[in-house]
């Protein structure tokens, strides 16, 4: 899998450029005619200016910071100031920012205040920084995709760094994200941010959280709510036991649990806000997969993502350790093994038998559904090892309730909860123009989302060229929703033990399950002779598959709720 290339059957808009605001908005236009602060103040500092496209508002824009942080001797030099300006030095697409924003950060140093220094190496833990793109090295269509992020959202976050090794899945995620947060729709902007700390925090996911905070607080969100969700207006806490279903049990959800936030009263949900709410909360829940299963670091300008602390003579100390960070040898050693070739080589010859057999019989009725039930008891034994430490997080349990609530097997201790049939509900004939009715166009975005994640592939498995990976994507969509009780009738689950190793099934089932527990010995165990980019496939996918998924299961909690509505 390449960088840059496009993945057969997907989606595509030309030069892959975001969709502009409605009538021509800037985002930071859009937030300040809706009582929003995009133009965040911090002290005498103004950073309105520094996103717009236009070479010359972004210079007077930069002549502005820098004569207020070095005025007065860098007495408005703050912490977050130089954060912020470390953050644009490293992350910002537009060359001139990153320039001006250094030699603003070495005027400075050389007033004698100690500047920050990033953490860590590059946007991910668990993937080199050689191995992702460099901001400034970037080809010209992915630096059209970087300008369009950083100029709509403000910022270039490591999320789409590593996301941007598949730039037609990102382009499409960009725009709906986009959409959800800063178009036109049934909730008002703060309301959005909020819900998407509320279902960040579910998973313990302290990077999004943290992203989250700062744009509540910018689009004028009141910094009570912040202390806890029972700061939060009622009709906010009536939305957490939707909210942790939908990330730990959606199987458990009932039509009573949607009735009971569509009741007229003051606090009730009309169904337009409550497909928005929903579709938000899936949004976050699989992007925390997404966060944890490809190891995303903190954002250099937020908790964790820097430090004022010089290096040591190693060039990185012991806190940097203790964070998650190592050496660069240490934390990116990934030998070739001829073990790991054979395991391609191994799995490509199971795809042609089985396919083969295919050919040759079809099993029947009754023996898919007894594969099926097989599979689905067996997906209750993968679990990860319990000595296995994930990295550290800030406890962000005060944006939830029920902190003890948290994902069990759908069936187990002899509890039977009745197989969901993918024929019965299908977005594409129910959820898909109850979405856009209720709120136009986002049916389309996802709709589009969801081809490109199921159909993602560039024909390569490691080293091989040519190769037909519909089998394998099929029996990793069909794994997820197999843990969730949902079965197709035209697939046999017996293909599943074929084609998905122990250590690929533990990672699914953490990064689907259980987020907070990946760790980068889960990530590192499975497909070893693969491209990262590979793996980041997988992921994507993975984060396309409903409130905390990971392989095409994007759809799971909200076509079930769906479904009740529909009823």
């Amino acid at each position: 899998m390449r960088c840059g290339q496009r993945a057969a059957g997907s989606f595509s808009s030309g030069a892959g450029r975001l969709p502009r605001l409605r009538h021509g908005a800037s985002a930071a236009g859009l937030l300040r005619r809706r009582g929003g602060s995009m133009e965040e103040r911090e002290g005498d500092v103004r950073w309105d200016g520094l996103c717009s496209r236009d070479a010359a508002a972004r210079a007077a824009a930069l002549e502005h910071v820098g004569q207020a942080v070095l005025r007065r001797g860098g007495a408005a030099a703050a912490p977050r100031v130089l954060a912020r300006l470390l953050m644009l030095a490293k992350r910002c697409p537009f060359r001139d920012v990153r320039e001006k924003s250094e030699a603003i950060l070495s005027g400075v140093q050389e007033l004698g205040i100690r500047i920050p220094r990033p953490l860590g190496h590059g946007p991910s833990r668990f993937i080199p920084e050689k191995e992702t793109i460099q901001v400034g090295n970037e080809d010209a269509m992915m630096h059209t995709l970087f300008a369009d992020s950083f100029a709509t959202l403000g910022r270039l976050d490591n999320v789409t760094l590593v996301m941007v090794f598949h730039p037609q899945y990102l382009e499409s995620f960009l725009k709906t994200q986009h959409y959800l947060l800063q178009m036109d729709g049934p909730l008002p902007l703060h309301y959005r941010h909020y819900i998407g700390i509320m279902a960040a925090a579910r998973h313990q996911c302290s990077y999004l959280v943290n992203l989250h905070v700062n744009d509540f607080l910018h689009v004028g969100g009141d910094p009570k709510w912040l202390n806890g969700l029972e700061n939060a207006p009622q009709k906010l806490q009536n939305l957490g036991e939707l909210n942790k279903m939908l990330a730990h049990r959606p199987w458990l959800i009932t039509k009573e649990h949607i009735e009971q936030l569509l009741k007229t009263e003051e606090n009730s949900w009309s169904l337009a806000e409550l497909i928005h709410a929903v579709v938000l909360l899936t949004h976050y829940h699989s992007l925390a997969s997404f966060t944890f299963g490809c190891g995303i670091s903190p954002e250099i300008d937020c908790e964790g993502g820097h430090t004022f602390r010089p290096p040591s003579v190693s060039n990185y100390c012991i806190c940097d350790m203790t964070n998650g960070y190592h050496g660069v040898d240490d934390v990116h050693a990934s030998p070739t093994t001829t073990e790991s070739v054979c395991e391609v080589e191994a799995l490509m010859e199971k795809m042609k038998q089985l396919q083969e057999c295919r050919d040759e019989e079809e099993a029947s009725q009754e023996e898919m559904a007894t594969r099926f039930e097989r599979e689905k008891r067996e997906s209750m034994f993968v679990c990860s090892s319990e000595d296995e430490e994930s990295a550290p997080t800030r406890d962000v349990s005060r944006h939830f309730e029920d902190t003890s609530y948290g994902y069990k097997d759908f069936s187990r201790h002899g509890m039977h909860v009745p197989t969901f049939r993918a024929q019965d509900y299908s977005w594409e004939d129910h959820g898909y123009s109850l979405v856009n009715r209720l709120y136009p166009d986002v049916g389309q975005l996802l709709d589009e989302k969801f081809h490109i994640a199921y159909n993602l592939t560039y024909n390569t498995m490691a080293m091989h060229k040519d190769v037909d990976t519909s089998m394998l994507r099929r029996a990793i969509w069909n794994y997820i929703h197999c843990m969730f009780g949902i079965r197709y009738d035209d697939y046999d689950y017996g293909e599943i033990n074929q084609l998905l190793d122990r250590s690929f099934k533990v990672y699914i089932k953490t990064v689907v399950c259980t987020p907070e527990k990946t760790t980068k010995r889960m990530y590192d165990s499975f497909w070893r002779q693969f491209e990262h980019s590979e793996k980041v496939q997988c992921a994507c996918g993975l984060r396309d598959m409903g409130g905390r998924s990971v392989c095409h299961a994007t759809a799971t909690p909200t076509q079930l709720a769906f479904k009740l509505w529909l009823m």
